[in-house]
């Protein structure tokens, strides 16, 4: 299948380029960003070595339609999305912070929560817990934004303020937007069916000073679903839940002894699993979007994505 994991555009008024683990943004004359989702599959903070098809459109698609969502409620990056694969939004300056909101004791935190932790992030998790509870007052526990090939760190809120990464002002902000998206997120979600589990935003200020949302949100790659349909009859009989996230990978790549630590080589991914993984993406969407996806030309995606961007940035 044909996939896009890398990009080497030129585009008019082009500055520069950053490369994420899964989005290249290039900064078009200080101004606008285009973000181009990449198929690349990312897991423990590595990079996988194959694309999945039709990911990048998956997660560009989710992302952006959730800015509409919500952008009522918090003010976003995003003008226009000219490709399938392609958000065009506001240049910002990133926070250097990434706000996890949890509302359920799943994934990182059940994990250190096994391992007797009780405070995540300088935020206590109640005594007698089990695995994807849910916590009586959903959690911030943010994460350091990495640079290329670093892994993101836990952070309490304290240490972000000390440090003076974020102002105090800023983050009051930053708080509140998280609290309101996972709100709305978690509305949107039952009304399919599904419980918004766990969630990471990513903010950045416009150069007139305005905190706005940036990068994905409440996609598979960046959130946590499960289904609501027996979510408690699971609890009760201690039952793994059923759920609609990119864990299925995590587990595959624990299964075949890969936590994304030192020496561990990755497992082969064969074509047969890549094609499950994309099937896999396909079904989040139309679960977490409640309508059919509709597959992208990908007879030559970078040419079809330079087209299209270059045609909105002479039109704009």
């Amino acid at each position: 299948m044909n996939t896009i994991t890398t990009t080497n555009f030129n585009f008019p008024g082009q500055k520069n380029v950053y490369r994420g683990k899964v989005r290249e943004v290039y900064n078009i004359n200080d101004n606008l960003l285009v973000m181009i989702a990449t198929d690349r599959l990312s897991a423990f903070d590595v990079v996988m070595p194959k694309g999945i098809p039709f990911k990048g459109q998956i997660l560009n698609q989710i992302a952006t339609k959730f800015m509409q969502l919500t952008q009522d409620i918090v003010p976003n990056w995003l003008i226009a999305t000219p490709d399938p694969n392609v958000a065009i939004g506001h240049l910002c300056e990133p926070f250097k912070v990434e706000m996890v909101i949890r509302g359920y004791l799943s994934g990182h935190a059940a994990r250190e929560y096994a391992l007797g932790k009780r405070i995540l992030c300088g935020v206590t998790m109640p005594e007698g817990m089990k695995e994807n509870d849910k916590f009586p007052t959903p959690i911030i526990t943010p994460s350091t934004k990495a640079d290329n090939g670093e892994h993101d760190e836990d952070i309490s809120r304290e240490t972000i303020l000390e440090k003076g990464i974020v102002s105090e002002q800023d983050y009051l902000v930053l708080e509140q937007y998280t609290r309101a998206l996972y709100q709305r997120g978690t509305e949107i979600a039952a009304e399919k069916g599904l419980i918004l589990v766990d969630t990471k935003y990513e903010f950045g200020k416009t150069k007139d000073g305005k905190i706005v949302l940036i990068d994905e949100i409440h996609t598979p790659d960046s959130s946590r679903y499960f289904y609501a349909d027996g979510y408690a009859e699971r609890q009760e009989k201690g039952e793994a839940q059923k759920q609609l996230s990119k864990e299925f990978v995590r587990q595959w790549l624990i299964a075949n002894g890969f936590q994304g630590k030192e020496g561990q080589q990755i497992p082969e991914m064969t074509e047969e699993y890549i094609a499950s993984v994309s099937d896999r993406y396909i079904e989040l969407y139309e679960n977490i979007l409640g309508e059919k996806f509709e597959k992208a030309d990908i007879t030559n995606i970078n040419e079809r994505i330079e087209k299209n961007v270059i045609n909105f940035l002479q039109n704009k």
